[in-house]
């Protein structure tokens, strides 16, 4: 399906559901902040870097209530939803500014980036990351992963709820029966699946991270072994705990410095 009426499907709730961060933005909130909380780590005065954001303002805001200082939104696919954000307006007048005809966020407390993340440059570093499922729909996760890395405070917290399942959800596994031919030529949605494991994000993260945790949300081990003979190696590690994994949370904290933020500090320790 092309990418633009998929959108337009979207918007209005025709076949294509919308995820949670858009469907339930108070609910998804208080998750965040319940898992910062749990890994020592508070929203209040803290800038926030929302990937894949939706279009809708209603997270960002919702963590602003929540006392977050700054809440920069990041979606290089989804344009702004005019439509539903004009209805924001008169509840939360004090982020959002009316602006020939259309909504938009106040910019001292709501920054909009709607171009490629890894091309982003001169932002200033955030302390906390988040997305909901976003992460299994990216072509380049190493390349997304350096750029938020590089966007991220060295003593800052990224957070990613990562559905693994295939996106018809009845059958959670059966993208995992095709050949990477088969699936980019014929099966791959317009929203691209990379079909990436729960150990593919692990090391991913835990090249640019000293601390990775990985957190089963949900799992079917029953489906995972009805279908086990049909899945193709590369998508089985023989941990059926982690191969039959369905939504994961990922923490990733202690970023690990860049070569020149290493030769920086050790120019300090020197003039010191």
């Amino acid at each position: 399906m092309p990418e633009a009426l998929a959108q337009t499907l979207l918007r209005r709730g025709w076949f294509i559901r919308a995820g949670a961060e858009t469907t339930y933005p108070t609910s998804v909130a208080k998750f965040y902040l319940e898992q910062l909380r749990r890994f020592g780590f508070e929203l209040a005065d803290k800038r926030i870097l929302l990937f894949g954001y939706g279009g809708r303002f209603d997270l960002a805001i919702a963590l602003l209530e929540s006392g977050a200082a700054h809440v920069v939104v990041c979606d290089q696919l989804a344009e702004p939803d005019h439509r539903h954000n004009a209805r924001l307006l008169s509840r939360f007048p004090q982020y959002l500014d009316k602006v020939g005809g259309r909504v938009v966020p106040n910019e001292a407390q709501i920054t909009t980036l709607h171009n490629d993340i890894r091309k982003t440059y001169g932002l200033e570093p955030v302390d906390i990351v988040l997305s909901n499922s976003v992460f299994e729909h990216l072509r380049d996760v190493s390349g997304i992963i350096e750029a938020l890395t590089r966007l991220t405070h060295s003593n800052g917290i990224q957070i990613h709820r990562i559905d693994l399942r295939d996106h018809y959800f009845k059958y959670p596994f059966e993208m995992l029966r095709f050949s990477a031919k088969v699936w980019t030529r014929y099966l791959d949605p317009s929203s691209h699946h990379n079909r990436y494991r729960l150990w593919d994000f692990r090391q991913s993260f835990e090249r640019k991270f000293g601390q990775v945790d990985v957190e089963i949300l949900h799992s079917d081990p029953e489906e995972f072994e009805r279908i086990r003979d049909h899945i193709r190696e590369e998508f089985v590690s023989g941990e059926v705990s982690e191969d039959a994994a369905t939504n994961i949370l990922l923490v990733a904290r202690e970023r690990k410095l860049a070569p020149s933020e290493v030769c920086s500090w050790s120019k300090v320790r020197e003039d010191f």
